[in-house]
């Protein structure tokens, strides 16, 4: 799931590749802000087919936080 999210990452989002382990933070290490995290749940929602709750967005704050999130509920 890792590398799918990196992949992601880097082809949608613009990532450098080098800058994403599974503790990099989207804010802090990657530069996100908020409209982009909201495009990335946007994207993981549509390429997994799993929905994002409102109430666990606010904890997704590093790649291990969506890959975790992922390996559970992903289809």
């Amino acid at each position: 799931m890792y590398e799918k999210l990196k992949e992601i990452l880097t082809d949608e989002m613009s990532i450098n590749p080098a800058d994403i382990s599974m503790d990099a933070e989207f804010i802090g290490d990657l530069g996100f802000n908020s409209l982009e995290l909201a495009d990335l749940v946007v994207i993981c929602e549509e390429k997994f087919g799993v929905e994002f709750d409102d109430e666990v967005l606010p904890t997704m704050l590093t790649v291990r936080d969506v890959v975790n999130y992922l390996e559970l509920n992903a289809e």
